[in-house]
């Protein structure tokens, strides 16, 4: 009896449904092709769709077999979006100067994966949030310049949750 509840046991371990983040592949195995047009942006920040948009074809290259293009003519699937809303709060202050050194950001994109041939949705997602923290330096001559490389590491960490999403459909 013991036995047979041991193995039991170790069956429903093992067929648990768990796999390494990262590695999951949930498009159908016929899509090779996917066209990522420029991203729409709505916000009143410069650029950040344009950004945001290379980052996620840049990460889809470096993780992904899909060979990506920018004419959806082109592709087996459509990858469109846009940014919704960029959202950027400070959450610490430096005691001394009363400037921020730490911020929230929180990016708000409009996702949709479809299939080109039948039309079919592959992956959607109307609201999708990306939540960072940063720091910020508190020395003034160096805040401003911290603008551009903040703005790409965003867009690198928003690429990342993206690709991960669509991967893995969570």
């Amino acid at each position: 009896m013991r036995l047979a509840l041991c193995s039991l046991f170790t069956l429903s371990l093992t067929s648990c449904g768990y796999h390494v983040s990262g590695k999951a592949d949930l498009l159908p195995t016929r899509i090779k092709t996917i066209a990522i047009p420029a991203f729409g942006n709505t916000t009143h920040y410069y650029k950040v769709s344009e950004r945001v948009t290379s980052a996620i074809t840049r990460e889809f290259i470096s993780r992904t077999r899909y060979r990506i293009v920018a004419d959806p003519n082109q592709a087996e699937a459509i990858l469109t979006g846009a940014v919704t809303n960029l959202i950027i709060y400070p959450t610490v202050y430096d005691p001394l100067t009363g400037r921020a050194a730490g911020a929230q950001v929180i990016v708000l994109l409009q996702l949709s994966l479809t299939d080109r041939s039948n039309g079919a949705v592959l992956f959607s997602r109307p609201v999708f949030d990306v939540r960072e923290r940063y720091e910020i330096s508190v020395d003034a001559s160096k805040y401003f310049d911290e603008n551009e490389p903040a703005m790409e590491r965003l867009s690198r960490d928003v690429a990342r949750s993206v690709v991960s999403a669509i991967l893995e459909n969570f």
